[in-house]
């Protein structure tokens, strides 16, 4: 029997077990760039895995459990997209400017 796959998992068919947390990082994000835009986050190689980190924490959701966090994700930015933004931009900040 089968088992039918999400989004991320997907990903890790076709890759090298080294690749695949880069993969899982990035499932996501896809979906998210005017969010990041709205946010004034530019998403690059060496942030990815820290602003998942954030968004992770912002929906609390266990890191590196990709479906979870993009359901939650998802269900956030439909409730209140402007919040999520805030959030996202506010915890963004502190990483880039601790007090």
């Amino acid at each position: 029997m089968q088992r039918k796959m999400g989004g991320c998992e997907s990903y890790k068919l076709n890759l090298h077990p080294l690749f695949w947390e880069q993969a899982i990082v990035t499932c996501y994000f896809k979906h998210l760039q005017q969010v990041f835009t709205k946010a004034g986050i530019e998403v690059t190689g060496e942030n990815k895995k820290e602003i998942d980190k954030i968004i992770h924490g912002i929906v609390r959701v266990k890191y590196k459990d990709c479906p979870a966090t993009w359901k939650e994700v998802k269900k956030r930015i439909a409730e209140d997209e402007e919040d999520f933004v805030s959030k996202l931009k506010e915890a963004w900040s502190k990483q880039q400017y601790p007090s």
